[in-house]
């Protein structure tokens, strides 16, 4: 069995290009396989190997520039679900193109799972699915908004065209792991939205936390490496039906 860690982390990084060969070092000598993201606004990724060897890279990467409370969520495969280590540098660990959006300075207010049905249940409650298409062909919560995009670069020309139509109510966004909802809730904010929250930790964070008897979300969740997709308790599901 293997340990899967999907993590991210907005910090300021001064020199991303003078983490990387430390980061693929520790990687290959303990044997853990995946993608690593570094640009100056952080850290994301997904990598799976043994648990010891997950370890030491997230101590690794917990040392970095204000990377202490590194956001990692942690699941299960029963064959390495990567072929082999990248650690690349970017512009951006996710990709959207505005100019000045800072998540490490400023950010929606976070929603536990525990009280994300509460939420969007609330008629006064907008609940925009942040994921490209093709994800949310997959599975979303009841309810949502589909932007219908086929990357998360297209988000802010979607807003810009849809924000008069939920003038006068709470926006509740929501992601794969959290990293995309911390900058779409930025965005916002930057935008002059004030009452704007989002899902902590992501789908992955809810299907694990949530009992899928109370759970408000209907099929799976597409996440980016072999295993395809899972389900509640993050249980491996593979292609959807």
């Amino acid at each position: 069995m293997f340990q899967v860690a999907a993590l991210y982390r907005f910090a300021p990084f001064e020199d991303p290009a003078a983490l990387r060969q430390p980061l693929l070092d520790l990687c290959a000598a303990e044997g853990v396989k995946g993608t690593l993201l570094l640009a100056r606004e952080g850290i994301n990724g997904t990598i799976a190997g043994s648990a010891e060897g997950v370890a030491a890279v997230l101590t690794h990467i917990r040392a970095l520039p204000d990377c202490a409370d590194l956001d990692v969520k942690y699941s299960a495969a029963a064959a390495m679900p990567f072929q082999r280590l990248k650690v690349r540098l970017k512009k951006e660990i996710v990709t959207m193109k505005v100019a000045g959006i800072d998540p490490s300075r400023d950010v929606g207010r976070y929603v536990a799972p525990a009280d994300w049905n509460e939420v969007i249940a609330d008629p006064g409650t907008v609940v925009i699915d942040t994921r490209n298409d093709f994800e949310v062909g997959y599975g979303s919560f009841d309810g949502a908004i589909d932007p219908q995009t086929k990357s998360f670069g297209d988000f802010p020309g979607w807003w810009q065209e849809h924000k008069d139509e939920f003038a006068g109510k709470r926006i509740a966004m929501f992601c794969t792991g959290g990293i995309r909802c911390e900058k779409s809730t930025a965005y916002l904010r930057s935008e002059g939205i004030d009452d704007v929250v989002h899902l902590k930790g992501g789908i992955l964070a809810y299907l694990e936390q949530v009992p899928e008897a109370t759970s408000r979300w209907h099929g799976s969740c597409f996440v980016f490496d072999e295993r395809v997709s899972v389900g509640h308790g993050l249980v491996e599901v593979g292609e959807k039906g």
